[in-house]
């Protein structure tokens, strides 16, 4: 049965499920019972109603492998990948942001997704080697072309995204749609610039490393940092309150205050992604949201902390009353 809910992302009309499907799984190819594998992972997600599958270049035989499952159905998935990091270390032009990765790399990445566009591409990492402005010309040149209908940015400062968006719309061309970012209730740096962006400029944010590999989802208290054991701790007391599994508990987390927020969710085992997906349907209440965001807090920086200030002091900035706005 379907549970899961969709979203617009960024701003565009493409309809994209609340939670994505990780192509990390389908890393090697394997024997018959790989496979089979495979195609219980697969189907697991879509009977979720989920529709979202993000992959890159540089996973292995993913592509290879969701173009073998995807084959015939190919239509009804959003399909994402990524270029950027280098598909051969003795190549220097092998890897990078430039023209003529993104060329070489997207053309591979069709034949064995065994399609003619992808519905995402991904810059897998910020390349400060090359000029932004051929990146985004050749993502432009890409979109026309038909093979790629939507651009998204991944680990990338907030700087580099909202440049490359103020470029796009300059010259008129298809704007950023998203991010791709590591986030989860003991890693949340992205919270002082990342995602305070991406809200102002109406940015889906596909986050990864959700259950802080593991930690947060009952591999235990006491693994990992200071800061990870107390989110583990405030994930497992809300666990066992709500009734769900703490991996649900963590996923749901970073999704509780922002809707445009989508984890990417991957699993070994079709049983193992389906105690992942039950996060869809999970709706933390404000005082649990809470107290696991004061397990492991962020500090702000000296700007957020002086700019708050200053906002509220009438000696400052004057007195002046405003609607609250935001995303």
């Amino acid at each position: 049965m379907s549970t899961m809910r969709h979203h617009l992302f960024g701003r565009t009309g493409l309809r994209v499920s609340e939670l994505f499907l990780g192509g990390t799984p389908f890393f090697a190819r394997g024997d018959g019972e790989v496979r089979a594998r495979h195609r219980r992972i697969l189907d697991a997600y879509a009977e979720a109603g989920g529709n979202t599958i993000d992959t890159a270049s540089a996973y292995g035989d993913s592509e290879e492998v969701l173009g073998e499952l995807l084959r015939g159905d190919r239509d009804r998935w959003v399909l994402g990948t990524k270029f950027g990091l280098t598909r051969d270390p003795v190549d220097a032009n092998a890897g990078g942001a430039h023209r003529r990765n993104l060329a070489l790399s997207l053309d591979r990445s069709l034949r064995r997704l065994r399609t003619d566009r992808v519905d995402l591409l991904w810059v897998h990492l910020w390349d400060p080697l090359t000029p932004l402005e051929e990146t985004m010309r050749a993502l432009d040149d890409a979109v026309r072309a038909g093979k790629v209908l939507y651009a998204g940015i991944s680990d990338s400062p907030a700087w580099v995204v909202a440049w490359a968006g103020a470029l796009a719309e300059w010259r008129d061309r298809p704007p950023i749609a998203g991010i791709q970012v590591p986030y989860n209730a003991a890693a949340r740096g992205i919270e002082r610039e990342l995602l305070p962006m991406a809200g102002h400029l109406g940015l889906s944010a596909a986050v990864w490393r959700t259950t802080a590999r593991g930690v947060l989802a009952g591999a235990g208290a006491c693994a990992g940092s200071e800061r990870e054991s107390a989110a583990a701790r405030a994930v497992e007391e809300v666990a066992a309150e709500t009734g769900a599994t703490a991996a649900q508990v963590a996923i749901a987390w970073t999704r509780a205050r922002r809707r445009w927020v989508h984890p990417i969710v991957a699993a070994s085992t079709a049983e193992a992604l389906q105690e992942n997906l039950g996060a869809a349907g999970l709706e933390l209440d404000a005082e649990a949201v809470a107290r696991l965001d004061a397990a492991a807090p962020v500090d702000p920086d000296y700007l957020e902390a002086f700019t708050a200030g200053a906002a509220t002091d009438p000696g400052v900035l004057g007195r002046v009353e405003v609607a609250a706005r935001g995303r």
